[in-house]
């Protein structure tokens, strides 16, 4: 007598977004709660930046920003399509250091604005998640595709998106 085994579904997944909570990019996260429904509530966390350096005629001009984005996020369907929606913060810091041709004086900037300005970093802005995710009954290649609206002390921006490719598995 041959027993069969439990199914488990692919409640977590590693992806890269380009947009979404991250702001540029992020490289993430996610799983469920519930390891046996991928429609239940999970949470996804992810890291995402850049750094670069800019030189020009004695001028020197470096910057970096690093993104932390967190959301609790819920499921909704079956089979291989699902509606996803969720809230959450993104966690910003940003540092822009330029130097003069003629000085040694470096003028540091920590104000960063983009989609809404976040004032001086560290900083949090405020996330929202409506959209797409498509998840292989087996696990596998994943996509999502996601409005995320975003808001902090200074407003609400509400038609920031982001698309997601990854990987699925159990």
């Amino acid at each position: 007598m041959q027993g069969f085994a439990q199914y488990s579904p692919p409640t977590q997944s590693v992806f890269v977004e380009l947009g979404g909570p991250g702001l540029v990019y992020s490289f993430n996260y996610d799983f469920r709660f519930d390891k046996d429904r991928l429609d239940s509530w999970g949470l996804r966390v992810g890291a995402g930046g850049y750094a670069r350096t800019n030189t020009w005629g004695g001028v020197k001009e470096r910057n970096a920003l690093l993104t932390v984005p967190v959301q609790a996020t819920k499921l909704f369907g079956r089979s291989v399509h699902f509606f996803e929606v969720g809230g959450g913060a993104t966690f910003i810091y940003f540092r822009d250091d330029f130097t003069g041709w003629n000085s040694n004086i470096t003028q540091v900037r920590k104000d960063f604005d983009f989609i809404l300005n976040s004032g001086n970093t560290p900083a949090l802005m405020g996330t929202l998640n409506f959209g797409y995710r498509k998840i292989p009954v087996d696990g596998g290649f994943t996509f999502r595709a996601n409005l995320i609206p975003v808001f902090n002390q200074n407003g609400f921006w509400p038609l920031w998106a982001g698309v997601g490719f990854g990987y699925a598995f159990h």
